[in-house]
């Protein structure tokens, strides 16, 4: 654990607050869950709780299932990090941030899909070089929880219907998983 040096007093209903630095370092945002964790040695920790994070093994799966079902790369997200990967190395994907281009397309509640005329590709993983084909918001209770993605294949080929189709029902799926 840090130390920031950052002292903050509890008030008379117990809150404190956490400073605008750190919210912003950790991506903490108004309205976000956190989990709290004690430990013996009297430490409080707040974690941001993902609920896709819950999912990570079943998307794992899932994700296995859709790359080789349609022959690419599936990555699937929180709003923070990568959870789940299939169809390309693992190591070096998964607990990745996300890009802030990703989390504002999130936010959009939109389905992404590349085409010959975009400008500029969009990036979702910090520090990956490849870009998204297709990007599906997970939407649970009415909540953005994070996305599905299809990265580009190695052929650099555009995405088809059928792939956003694909997509689509697997973000729908996934969004209903954590409905339940």
């Amino acid at each position: 654990m840090k130390a920031t040096g950052i002292v903050r007093r509890i008030d008379d209903l117990g809150r404190v607050v956490i400073p605008k630095e750190i919210r912003r370092t950790m991506r903490i945002r108004e309205g976000d869950p956190l989990e709290i964790y004690t430990d013996a040695d009297g430490e409080v920790i707040f974690k941001k709780y993902s609920p896709v994070g819950e999912l990570a093994t079943f998307s794992s799966q899932y994700a296995e299932v859709l790359s080789k079902s349609c022959g690419n790369p599936i990555v699937v997200c929180d709003r923070d990090h990568v959870i789940a990967a299939a169809g390309i190395s693992k190591k070096e994907v998964l607990e990745r941030r996300i890009t802030p281009q990703l989390e504002e397309l999130m936010e959009t509640r939109k389905t992404y899909s590349a085409s010959a005329s975009d400008v500029r590709k969009l990036m979702a993983i910090e520090g990956y070089e490849r870009s998204v084909s297709i990007a599906v918001p997970i939407i649970a209770a009415g909540d953005i929880c994070g996305a599905i993605m299809m990265l580009t294949p190695e052929n650099n080929s555009l995405p088809t219907e059928s792939d956003v189709k694909l997509l689509t029902v697997a973000g729908n799926f996934l969004g209903r998983q954590l409905d339940t």
